[in-house]
């Protein structure tokens, strides 16, 4: 249970201003929503200022990593050479992936190839084909600062089918992000997002979502993306998250590599695509920060 501070005291914020002259109208707003029957995010949801400068400055590498990684991807090339790309961009930039060793990942970014829902490995051994769609999902720390975002890329020719997939997956997204509306709940993003996809044809992974992040790798919430509308925490200034829907061709059942632990596929074997963008909640909307 979070402390109950006096006016006078400072903010938990970590400001050093008086409660009384930085979050306590923020907070007495809460608790009118509390009161309503929403659901209220924790303080340790909410970035500060400062946190948020921290998480820009992250993402400005993850930002590079994705750009070097559509500069140089092509048929011909494995997995691993786009890891290599990854881990230079951001140490040559004085960051650290954020994947590598992460719970016993051996990588330095997520490379999901065609059926690969996510958590794909690189490897050597693993080359593109022309015709392949992949997502590339990067994360970075930086001066102890999460980023996280991801990117469809489509090798060669690929076909109509699967350019729609990709497409339509990154319009999902922008779909989630017009729901993005201070002190409203989380809900009406997944279920956004659910319903434009659905509306064309595909299916949305159940099990796995977005989250929080910016002071750790995963934080709270969940952002799920088969949610009902008005469901969830209510979503509020500060508020730090991913929007990450894993979109299939086929249904919507997955299944986990029994080797590496790691790979998730459709068990249908249809492709599945995702696109990832980190924001922040505004006081008229939200802020992208890393894409």
């Amino acid at each position: 249970m979070e402390k109950k501070l006096g006016r006078n005291d400072k903010c938990w914020c970590g400001s050093g201003k008086k409660y009384k002259n930085c979050h306590i109208d923020f907070d007495e707003k809460l608790e009118e929503y509390k009161n309503k029957g929403f659901k209220i995010p924790s303080h340790k949801m909410i970035k500060t200022d400062k946190d948020i400068e921290g998480i820009k400055e992250s993402a400005k590498i993850n930002i590079a990593c994705l750009d070097e990684v559509g500069r140089q991807i092509k048929a011909g090339m494995s997995t691993q050479d786009i890891d290599d790309i990854v881990y230079k961009v951001t140490t040559d930039m004085g960051g650290i992936p954020a994947p590598l060793n992460y719970e016993g990942f051996p990588k330095s970014v997520c490379t999901s190839i065609n059926d690969e829902v996510c958590h794909g490995i690189p490897d050597k051994d693993i080359i593109l084909k022309d015709g392949d769609i992949i997502n590339v999902d990067c994360s970075t720390i930086y001066k102890g600062y999460y980023s996280d975002s991801s990117r469809m890329f489509m090798i060669g020719n690929v076909s109509k089918e699967d350019q729609d997939l990709v497409r339509v997956t990154k319009e999902s997204i922008e779909e989630g992000i017009k729901a993005v509306k201070p002190w409203t709940p989380l809900g009406n993003v997944g279920a956004a997002v659910h319903k434009y996809c659905k509306d064309h044809g595909y299916s949305v992974v159940r099990e796995i979502g977005g989250h929080g992040c910016g002071i750790e790798f995963h934080e709270d919430p969940f952002v799920s993306f088969v949610s009902k509308p008005n469901t969830g925490v209510l979503m509020v200034p500060g508020m730090c998250f991913t929007i990450e829907p894993m979109v299939n061709i086929g249904k919507d059942k997955i299944y986990q590599d029994a080797d590496n632990g790691w790979t998730i596929y459709t068990e249908d074997g249809e492709k599945s695509a995702q696109w990832e963008v980190q924001l922040v909640v505004t006081e008229d909307g939200c802020e992208i920060l890393s894409y």
